[in-house]
């Protein structure tokens, strides 16, 4: 004999496990190791969700689950009334996930006991056909595109290293990009500054940075920073961002980039080109080895030239920035293995790379144990040094 709905609803909530919105405030505000899955239907997400919350739909939930949650894991499932979740709280047994419940009441007793809700970032339509080959992957989905676009970026430089990061972070709908760069647009820099166009020969390089990045994606903010980084400046630029991408030509940027990055705890993606050859690391403080651990002191001038001086193979600035760009979306994003405590090396001539290990300096004089960092300019340093 067929079971009436009822009935099957009943039988559903004799086989799981229930918790009342008392029980699910307590843990969570115990900050117990539980994961709310929230299983109602996308307009009723973007009216408001409980604290942390993963959606994933009733009719993906499936087909999704075990990109979101280990069979290990403490999970309790809501909709809003608290059917929805009892059925998908049975289906995930049978799945072999044994510690599930169901949230009695759902979302709208919790709602009604006005204990916290939180407003997802909804992705519009046209963000969600923007993104669309984001979405599908597991590792960003809707959660990690709505982090992209609260994100913000800041690049040293919108020359060779900067301009193809600053295209494919765009792209990426990396919600605000600040750049720095003192420099006009010159017509030596269309071969490998990929940002610039003819046209725009003689414009400061943050206007012309900003037009193509605005015209490539109008959900991406550009903030643009005409002006040298000095000691004076730097901690009011850096402010706000996340994270930086190192562009930098020369070496006194990038000691006080490093130093200034200590002080404010924030990842400093570096990249730089040489002739046919180019690396890439990541700095992030308290992981690994900083910039003055891998370099203490600055080379002779005659071993370090400017590209303007030694020239560079046009296409490599693209590939270095791209890795740059890479890292910035992984550390973003919070997936992957970062370059932290690697270099990669790049031979375009013989298209070959190498990984070199790199430790912290225990006497590093700005990253090491105890060490204070002041900054300061340092023409003076690296013309000692030398």
């Amino acid at each position: 004999m067929s079971a009436t709905f009822r009935e099957l609803l009943s039988a559903t909530k004799k086989e799981i496990r229930e918790v009342s919105t008392e029980d699910v405030k307590r843990l969570l505000d115990a900050r117990s190791p539980v994961k709310l899955i929230d299983v109602r239907e996308g307009d009723e997400y973007a009216g408001g969700r409980l604290p942390g919350a993963v959606h994933i739909p009733r009719g993906y939930l499936e087909l999704r689950i075990e990109e979101k949650a280990s069979r290990d894991e403490e999970l309790v499932l809501y909709c809003a009334g608290g059917t929805r979740s009892a059925l998908a709280a049975r289906t995930l047994q049978h799945m072999g996930y044994t510690r599930v419940a169901s949230l009695a009441g759902g979302f709208n007793r919790w709602s009604d006991a006005h204990y916290p809700v939180e407003k997802p970032v909804v992705l519009t339509p046209a963000q969600k056909e923007r993104y669309r080959r984001h979405l599908i992957l597991p590792e960003v989905g809707e959660e990690g595109q709505a982090k992209l676009l609260a994100s913000r970026v800041l690049l040293l430089g919108a020359g060779g290293l900067g301009s193809p990061a600053a295209l494919y972070l765009a792209a990426a709908g990396v919600g605000t990009l600040g750049i720095v760069d003192a420099d006009v647009v010159d017509l030596s820099n269309l071969q490998r500054q990929v940002l610039h166009t003819q046209e725009r020969a003689g414009q400061p390089k943050v206007q012309s940075a900003r037009a193509a990045l605005e015209a490539l994606n109008p959900d991406v903010k550009v903030v643009p920073f005409q002006e040298r980084l000095t000691s004076d400046n730097v901690l009011r630029i850096l402010e706000g961002f996340d994270l930086v991408l190192d562009g930098g030509d020369n070496f006194p940027t990038r000691y006080l980039l490093n130093d200034a990055c200590l002080l404010q705890g924030k990842p400093n993606l570096h990249g730089s080109i040489f002739r046919f050859e180019g690396q890439v690391t990541t700095f992030v403080p308290g992981q690994g080895p900083c910039y003055r651990c891998l370099y203490p002191a600055p080379p002779p001038p005659e071993l370090a030239p400017s590209c303007a001086e030694a020239g560079v193979l046009g296409v490599l600035p693209g590939i270095i920035g791209l890795f740059q760009a890479n890292e910035a979306l992984k550390l973003l994003l919070g997936v992957g293995e970062p370059l932290v405590g690697r270099l990669l090396t790049f031979d375009a001539l013989g298209t070959r790379f190498q990984e070199l290990k790199l430790r912290k300096d225990p006497q590093c004089p700005v990253c090491a144990p105890g060490a204070r960092v002041e900054l300061i300019d340092y023409e003076q340093f690296c013309a000692s040094s030398a």
